[in-house]
C-alpha cells in the first residue's frame, strides 16, 4: 500500500504543478491582454481613429501612442524620397515641421523619423499610412488640427526645397507624380 501511496502522491503532485503552471499562464495572458487593450485605447485617443481595423493597421505599421504623431509626416517623407534621397534642405524642413507638431529631439518619435530620413520606408508603408491619415482626417481632427490643405502644402514645400535652377522647375516630374498620388489618396479619388 505504501508503494501505491507514493505513486498516487507523485501523480497528484504533478497534477498540482500542471494546474499551477496553467494558472500562471492564464494570469500572464490576462496581463498581456490588459496591456494590449490599454495600449490600443491610448493609440485611439492619440490618433483620433476609432475604427478597430484601422487601429490594428496602425499597430501593424509599428505606430504606438508615442509615435502616432509621425503619421501626418509620412507623406512629406515620401515626397522627400521621390528622388535619389533626402536632401539637407528637405531634411531641415521635415525636422522643423516635426518640431512644430510637438516631436521633441531625441524622443521615440524623433528617433523613428531620423531612421526614415536615413532609410527609405517601403511603398507599402507609404500607401497604408496615407490611407490611415485619410481616416484620421475623416474621423476627427486627430491629426493635431492639421488640415488636408496644410498637409498638401507641406508636401509641396518639401518638393520645392531642393529643386530647380534659378527658380525654375523647382518641383521635379517624379515629385509631381508623388504629390498627385498623395493628393488623390488623401482626397479619396
Amino acid at each position: 500500500m505504501s508503494e501505491n501511496d507514493g505513486i498516487t502522491h507523485d501523480v497528484r503532485s504533478r497534477e498540482e504543478e500542471y494546474f499551477r503552471q496553467k494558472d500562471r499562464e492564464l494570469v500572464e495572458n490576462l496581463r498581456r491582454a490588459a496591456h494590449v487593450d490599454e495600449s490600443r485605447r491610448a493609440l485611439e485617443s492619440s490618433s483620433g481613429i476609432h475604427d478597430p481595423a484601422m487601429l490594428q493597421e496602425l499597430e501593424a505599421l509599428g505606430f504606438t501612442p508615442d509615435t502616432v504623431s509621425l503619421l501626418p509626416i509620412v507623406p512629406i517623407v515620401q515626397v522627400a524620397w521621390a528622388e535619389a534621397g533626402v536632401s539637407e534642405s528637405e531634411r531641415e524642413l521635415i525636422i522643423q515641421f516635426a518640431r512644430e507638431r510637438g516631436i521633441k529631439a531625441g524622443d521615440v518619435a524623433d528617433r523613428q523619423l531620423m531612421l526614415w530620413l536615413e532609410e527609405r520606408p517601403s511603398e507599402e508603408v507609404f500607401a497604408r499610412a496615407t490611407r490611415l491619415i485619410r481616416a484620421m482626417l475623416d474621423e476627427s481632427h486627430g491629426a493635431g488640427a492639421l488640415s488636408l490643405d496644410d498637409l498638401l502644402k507641406h508636401c509641396e514645400e518639401i518638393a520645392a526645397a531642393s529643386g530647380g535652377i534659378l527658380g525654375f522647375h523647382k518641383i521635379s516630374a517624379g515629385e509631381r507624380a508623388i504629390l498627385g498620388q498623395i493628393q488623390s489618396a488623401l482626397k479619396g479619388r
